[in-house]
């Protein structure tokens, strides 16, 4: 049967026989006119309440051991919302409790946004993956490789110095999929905005030959697709985000700075230490009112977030409102750069793939993680982390803003645990 809320199948015999349930959910709890995920019991979608108490368990454990201050868990399965609950404070000075819409700055979980967007273009055949990025931006056209790895400190003439011209020209496909070579960035003055400041980045020599490695862009190549999506467009990135995903999505709490009602629920960004936690010196360097960076600065809560996972994870689609259809999804979930990924940025050795602009799980039970197969999503500098897997139609977010792996990979195991069907 269909999931009458999301138009989603279930999977599975066991919520094949649901019907009378399924048809509960049909008559008594409407389709929300502003397109919000809906809240259901855990039970009805394969998970056990019991057993997700140990989200909270997990997450009390890390706050208690100060390696947090507090978190916003989040799982939905089946359309449905089945977990969603705020732990610990959002500010440490005023003990404010963390609150369910509290305001994260999602850093590199703005760039799934980024890829969705170049998708729609290439849905309405303004893009392609195999274009050249000098079709758009002409500065790309001689870029070059540096052949002598020199400091992060290096200057863009210093690197240029012992650079030679590259072997081909930067596709789309590669910025997609961390395989451009473009690793660094160019200094940004303050003001700048994508229009001004990509063509600088062709200066930038790249790490390696295009399409050759996969070397974490974490700024200047997502930033070069936002640009692209600006000029094929004909808006700017900030705007095409929120009319063409945000608004429709409902998504009313997630922007790229944050007005005065959202300023007020936004979590305190802290740095930890041998000391304990400290106010971050800089909270807000990534949030700009005129640079809408591809790669970061979103700010966003679980629950608007969801909204823009849940509509992935059902092949591109919300409450009756398509936005990329299911072979594109499944286009930006496959794993396009085979074992290249693996190892990289703190992964495992083996077990993952790399997609557009996500990772993707290809075997769990190798990498070591708890997460299901055929998962994919991506997470952010500080701690925010999205996963998405179609085939158990299941989303789970976690927001924290201070980076740790160990309450992301325990998340994840209380959320496995606790599903029964």
């Amino acid at each position: 049967m269909r999931n009458a809320l999301n138009g989603r199948r279930f999977l599975g015999s066991p919520w094949i026989n649901r019907v009378f349930v399924g048809f509960s959910l049909l008559v008594f709890l409407p389709i929300p006119a502003d397109g919000q995920v809906p809240h259901g019991r855990p039970e009805d979608v394969g998970l056990s309440s019991d057993r997700l108490q140990r989200v909270h368990q997990a997450i009390q454990r890390h706050i208690d051991a100060g390696a947090i201050t507090g978190a916003v868990t989040l799982v939905a399965r089946g359309g449905q919302i089945a977990h969603f609950e705020a732990h610990g404070v959002m500010d440490l000075e005023s003990n404010a409790p963390m609150r369910k819409d509290s305001v994260f700055q999602i850093m590199s979980m703005t760039k799934p946004v980024t890829a969705v967007s170049v998708l729609m273009m290439i849905e309405e055949g303004k893009l392609r993956l195999s274009d050249r990025v000098s079709a758009f931006i002409p500065a790309f056209k001689e870029v070059m490789v540096a052949t002598e790895r020199l400091p992060r400190s290096a200057t863009v003439e210093e690197l240029r110095a012992s650079a030679e011209p590259a072997d081909r020209e930067i596709t789309i496909r590669d910025l997609l999929t961390h395989t451009s070579g473009m690793v660094r960035n160019a200094p940004r003055m303050p003001g700048e905005t994508l229009e001004s400041y990509v063509p600088t980045l062709a200066n930038v020599p790249l790490e390696f030959q295009p399409g050759s490695d996969w070397a974490y862009s974490g700024l200047s190549g997502p930033d070069v697709l936002a640009r692209i999506v600006e000029i094929v467009s004909g808006e700017a990135y900030d705007r095409f985000v929120q009319h063409r995903i945000f608004d429709p999505l409902g998504m009313h709490d997630t922007a790229y700075y944050p007005s005065d009602k959202l300023r007020s629920r936004l979590v305190t960004l802290y740095n930890t230490t041998p000391q304990g936690f400290e106010r971050n010196p800089d909270p807000h360097r990534f949030l700009s009112q005129t640079f809408f960076s591809g790669g970061a600065g979103l700010i966003s809560t679980a629950e608007d977030y969801l909204q823009f996972a849940q509509m992935l994870a059902n092949g591109g689609t919300l409450n009756g409102q398509r936005f990329l259809s299911p072979r594109t999804v499944e286009l930006m979930a496959s794993n396009h750069v085979g074992d290249m990924f693996n190892g990289k940025l703190g992964f495992p050795e083996q077990g993952f793939g790399f997609g557009l602009l996500v990772a993707r799980m290809e075997d769990h039970v190798s990498a070591g993680w708890r997460l299901p197969d055929d998962s994919f999503g991506w997470f952010g500098a500080y701690g925010t982390q999205a996963w998405i897997n179609r085939t158990e139609e299941l989303v789970t977010l976690v927001m924290i803003q201070n980076l740790n792996y160990e309450v992301q990979r325990d998340f994840e195991n209380a959320v496995v645990q606790a599903l029964i069907d």
